[in-house]
């Protein structure tokens, strides 16, 4: 790999999206799907990995979180809360989900790709990147070979669903995101940027998980099931939402070494693939099991970011408040198990909490 240049962190920052912009329309000309994700995606990982500085837009990334947490929230209403009990049946598949990823993907990364135990289960867990390599590191694995596993699988998913979701269950990627913002009532806006806003702050206040999703997420659901907000985002903003998510998956692979490509990313991208086979197998027993739809279920156990695939269920129209629920509770399983587990197998964390 390529020293990367030196520049200022405005101009990576300009760079990135310059790059972003290029991607959306490479994939607009071409006629791929999901060009506002996909787009920015392919052009800042290219990028990354030929040595441009690129660097994440953080106050737009969090704003692109805040978006699909309302989206997601804005989804949560009284019918769907109605069809709760009739998730529990899938629901329940989600922690033994976790705990078969944990008992395949440790000994996979320790014994093909000599990971110690530590980065190995910290590498494998389907939770929240930023939390699995805070977590790893506390448990003196690696953090960035942590992360670029973490983000590898991210990547690999994010791009794997929809090709699956495409030629395996028919699914097309025609359908309207959301209505134009010039469609909807002032109020309504003013609602959701106040959710958005409001969200996010109590969440870091209460050092919530994911506080740009989760805290819009949650503050938003409470004002749909009142009956104060009716609407998602409109479609303009879900747009918004994918270019710096996509952006986002990106720029993780800025500074990667050549050995790091070949033996960290490399793992990552074999574990993903494994991933997507426990994904389907997963759906296919929550279909027969639970009853659940196959889209939706596929959608629930695809172990992508949740960001990521709350957007792509909302560019399917698969139920986005069936899909959010699992990977809700597989967020919560995760970072709530990762330290007590950590705890008792690796002696560092343990001394630290």
């Amino acid at each position: 790999m390529r020293k990367p240049l030196e520049l200022d962190g405005k101009k990576r920052l300009a760079l990135s999206v310059a790059i972003a912009a290029v991607g959306v329309l490479v994939f607009e000309v071409l006629g791929l799907p999901l060009p506002f994700l996909f787009g920015p995606m392919a052009a800042c990982l290219i990028a990354a990995l030929s040595g441009v500085p690129l660097k994440e837009p953080k106050p737009f990334s969090v704003a692109s979180r805040c978006i699909l947490g309302v989206a997601v929230g804005a989804s949560i209403t009284p019918a769907l809360l109605a069809q709760v009990p009739a998730m529990t049946g899938t629901v329940v598949l989600v922690p033994i989900y976790v705990i078969v990823i944990g008992l395949v993907g440790v000994p996979f990364f320790t014994r093909v790709f000599g990971y110690d135990r530590a980065t190995a289960y910290f590498a494998s867990m389907p939770g929240g990147l930023q939390d699995m390599v805070y977590f790893g590191a506390e448990a003196g694995g690696k953090p960035r070979t942590i992360s670029l596993v973490q983000a590898s699988r991210l990547l690999i998913i994010t791009t794997t669903v929809p090709i699956l979701l495409s030629q395996v269950y028919g699914v097309t990627f025609s359908r309207s995101i959301g209505t134009h913002i010039w469609e909807m009532p002032v109020l309504e806006l003013l609602i959701m940027a106040l959710a958005a806003l409001g969200g996010w702050w109590i969440a870091v206040k209460l050092r919530l998980f994911g506080p740009a999703l989760f805290g819009p997420f949650l503050l938003s659901a409470i004002l749909s099931l009142v009956g104060i907000l009716h609407f998602r985002p409109p479609a303009e903003a879900i747009l918004f939402a994918q270019f710096f998510v996509g952006i986002g998956v990106g720029v993780h692979y800025v500074g990667t070494t050549l050995r790091e490509l070949r033996h960290d990313v490399l793992a990552g991208i074999f574990f993903a693939l494994l991933l997507a086979v426990l994904a389907t197998i997963f759906t296919v027993i929550a279909h027969l099991v639970g009853g659940a739809p196959t889209i939706e279920s596929f959608l629930s156990f695809a172990p992508g970011g949740q960001a990521e695939m709350a957007v792509v269920a909302l560019v399917t129209g698969a139920d986005l408040g069936f899909v959010v629920v699992h990977h809700v509770v597989r967020l919560v399983t995760v970072v709530a198990g990762a330290p007590f587990v950590g705890g008792r197998l690796f002696p560092r964390l343990s001394e630290k909490e």
